[in-house]
């Protein structure tokens, strides 16, 4: 399989989903400003919609957005529980959160990356994310992860977007049970291969 990606992107979330479960996988960066791969090709005809990540498949399949991407590697090993299998409800939480990671945090962040965003767009987007930071901080509290102490596809989405609260210069303090879970996160041995593979860390 070969990952389009680029570094800290939102792609970050199946790069972490791929070393969490050891599947073997090559990278393909991507500029999105000039929307051209590493290798020269234009990404345009890769992924028509123009954004990572990207995944193609050994069959030369190509899937696209994180999270249908995230949800399709975990079924390849669903012995490591990334997405409950067992339990119809429990796999229902994890698709919830997915969701609402997608919907409501995800793309609140989009004005504060566009440079034209006007000033007031980007102060009721960073007032929208605290909202939704604390919706999440209410839900980590007393837990590791989203759904409880286990780790899953949502959490690699949630530490991806909340990531990015560093270089927005959005302040964790109001929300110390995201801020732990964060550190949790990053802690793992697979988020810090994905993380030294794009050249983060």
């Amino acid at each position: 399989m070969k990952l389009y990606y680029t570094p800290g992107a939102c792609s970050l979330s199946p790069h972490i989903v791929l070393c969490e479960l050891g599947l073997a996988h090559e990278l393909e960066k991507v500029d999105l400003n000039s929307h051209t791969t590493a290798s020269g090709a234009d990404f345009y005809t890769i992924n028509p919609k123009g954004y990572v990540p990207v995944l193609q498949l050994d069959d030369g399949e190509l899937l696209t957005e994180g999270p249908a991407i995230i949800q399709y590697l975990a079924e390849l090993k669903p012995a490591f529980g990334l997405l409950p299998t067992a339990r119809l409800l429990e796999r229902a939480r994890v698709q919830e959160w997915l969701n609402f990671i997608a919907t409501e945090l995800h793309k609140n962040f989009s004005p504060l990356f566009n440079p034209t965003s006007p000033d007031e767009v980007k102060a009721a987007a960073r007032a929208a994310i605290g909202r939704r930071l604390g919706l999440f901080d209410k839900a980590l509290a007393g837990q590791d992860y989203l759904t409880g102490a286990r780790f899953s596809v949502a959490d690699a989405y949630l530490f991806t977007i909340v990531n990015w609260t560093g270089h927005m210069g959005i302040d964790l303090g109001p929300c110390p049970a995201v801020s732990a879970f964060l550190e949790r996160v990053r802690a793992r041995p697979a988020v810090q291969q994905a993380l030294k593979a794009e050249g983060l860390i």
